[in-house]
C-alpha cells in the first residue's frame, strides 16, 4: 500500500523550464545502480544542476534556495522528455515531491510518475505562468491540489483555480493508496466468483 493522496496542500518549488529531459532529472550514470530505493535517486535529482563539478551545491539552483520548499514542483512544457527511464520518476518521488505541475508532460514520463505515486497535473500555460510568478514573488504561497474534484488552486487567491484531467483508474489508485498489484488483490474475490460461476 502506498500513501493515499486526496487533498495536497503545500508550498511549491518553481522550475519553469521547458523540455527538461530525464537525463537532466537523473543523469544516465546513475542508471547502473541496482537499488530501487527512491531515497537514493532522490539525493541525485537534478544532480548536474544542483551541484558544481567539485561537488559543492550550486547556490543559483532552485533546490538549493532556502526560500523555496514543498511537495509540489512547478515545471514548464514537455516535462520528462527524452529516454523512458523510470529512474526519473523514482528521483522525483524520492526527493519528496508528491505532485508535478506542468503545461505538458512527455507521455512515458507522465505514466511513470503515475505508477510511482507522483501526481502529474497538466494545466494551461497562462495559469502556470501566473502560478510560477506568484510563487517566485511570494514563496510562502500555499497551493491546494484537490484530487476528488480534480482542481488546483491557490488558497488565498480563490479565483486562481484550474481543473485537470486524470485517468479514472489512476485516480482511484491514488485515492486508495493502491499500486497495480494492490488493486488486483482487491479484485481477488470478484475473480474467484466469476471463475466459480463459469464452473
Amino acid at each position: 500500500m502506498k500513501q493515499k493522496l486526496e487533498i495536497l496542500r503545500s508550498r511549491c518549488v518553481p522550475l519553469p523550464l521547458d523540455n527538461v529531459d530525464t537525463d537532466q532529472i537523473i543523469p544516465a550514470r546513475y542508471l547502473k545502480e541496482t537499488t530501487r530505493e527512491e531515497s537514493f535517486f532522490g539525493k541525485h535529482l537534478f544532480q548536474d544542476w544542483r551541484y558544481r563539478p567539485d561537488g559543492t551545491p550550486n547556490p543559483d539552483f532552485v533546490l538549493n534556495n532556502p526560500r523555496y520548499s514543498g511537495e509540489i514542483l512547478l515545471a514548464g512544457r514537455n516535462f520528462g522528455s527524452g529516454s523512458s527511464r523510470e529512474h526519473a520518476a523514482w528521483a522525483v518521488a524520492g526527493y519528496g515531491f508528491r505532485a508535478v505541475v506542468a503545461s505538458s508532460f512527455a507521455d512515458i514520463h507522465k505514466q511513470n510518475e503515475l505508477n510511482n505515486f507522483v501526481l502529474p497535473v497538466t494545466v494551461p500555460q497562462d495559469f502556470l505562468d501566473k502560478l510560477v510568478a506568484l510563487v517566485q514573488e511570494h514563496p510562502e504561497t500555499q497551493v491546494e491540489i484537490h484530487l476528488p474534484h480534480q482542481t488546483i488552486s491557490v488558497l488565498h487567491v480563490p479565483e486562481l483555480q484550474e481543473h485537470f484531467e486524470i485517468n479514472a483508474y489512476k485516480k482511484h489508485c491514488f485515492l486508495h493508496g493502491l499500486d497495480d498489484i494492490d488493486y488486483l488483490l482487491t479484485c481477488k474475490n470478484l475473480v474467484e466468483q466469476w471463475e466459480a460461476a463459469r464452473g
